[in-house]
């Protein structure tokens, strides 16, 4: 998924890249203290790429990966702490680490 070069996106953008519904992208933000988008004085809210990234690894560890959401979250802690990978990187871990198990699958 391709990240548009901006500073900050809306909502809608946000949903638009994850391919989830707006209420999605705000349940997510009340579970998960990686994302905190900022505030505009109308109270709409403005989502950093840093954070549009930790969404990204969210819905790869949810959707992809079938962790629970306090699974998720412990596994996100873990990658924001012990990882020396950016968020793309995290990202492509998990979606090779899936692709490996597919083939495992396969193979037997």
């Amino acid at each position: 998924m391709v990240i548009p070069d901006k500073n900050y996106f809306r909502i809608g953008e946000v949903s638009k890249i994850l391919g989830v519904e707006p209420y999605v992208v705000r349940y997510w933000e009340s579970e998960f203290k990686a994302v905190r988008p900022a505030r505009t004085r109308s109270d709409q809210r403005l989502y950093r790429r840093q954070d549009v990234e930790q969404l990204l690894t969210i819905k790869n560890l949810l959707y992809k990966e079938m962790f629970t959401i306090a699974g998720a979250r412990k596994k996100l802690v873990d990658i924001n702490q012990g990882g020396n990978h950016s968020s793309d990187e995290n990202v492509r871990l998990i979606d090779i680490k899936r692709k490996l198990k597919e083939i495992k699958k396969i193979v037997g």
